[in-house]
């Protein structure tokens, strides 16, 4: 099981899958409903849960308020897969360019479009699907399309073994 977590500075999103990338929860919540999602996902899966979070990094640019809380979030994640003894591995944004769509100037709708290409069966365009016929993106929205970039990313480089530095 694959918990990808796009974290924030108040809310985060999730998405847990399979290992084969088969979605069993997704979500955007409030941080601290995360965080006991974090629990409630380690005492179903056990030992077969790996935790990807994608990561802050620098590229120069001044940063502001929203970025540090984001990172403070990210140690208090990794402050409880510590103590449930969940292994985690952190997802950079270049991998996930590079990872999905093999180029770094790649933007959200890219990743989101190289999402679709791969996992859509009929809508092409959204992946959503309607109510009536789901499409595999049905129910997504915002940063959860982003946690989904994480989970893929995270399978390709480290379950798949297209690892690429």
């Amino acid at each position: 099981m694959i918990l990808a977590i796009d974290p924030g500075n108040i809310q985060s999103a999730y998405v847990l899958t399979y290992d084969n990338l088969v979605v069993n929860d997704k979500g955007k919540v409030e941080n601290g409903k995360l965080l006991e999602k974090i629990y409630e996902s380690a005492e179903i899966y056990g030992e077969q849960l790996h935790a990807a979070i994608e990561m802050v990094s620098c590229y120069g640019m001044a940063v502001g308020k929203e970025v540090f809380d984001t990172c403070v979030m990210i140690g208090r994640i990794v402050q409880v897969l510590d103590d449930l003894d969940i292994p985690y591995t952190y997802i950079f944004r270049k991998d996930e360019k590079i990872t999905l769509c093999n180029s770094m100037k790649a933007k959200d709708a890219n990743i989101r479009q190289a999402l679709i290409d791969r996992f859509a069966k009929y809508d092409l365009k959204n992946g959503k699907g309607t109510k009536k016929e789901p499409d595999f993106f049905y129910g997504f929205k915002a940063d959860i399309w982003a946690a989904m970039a994480v989970a893929v990313t995270y399978h390709d480089m480290h379950l798949k073994g297209e690892y690429r530095k």
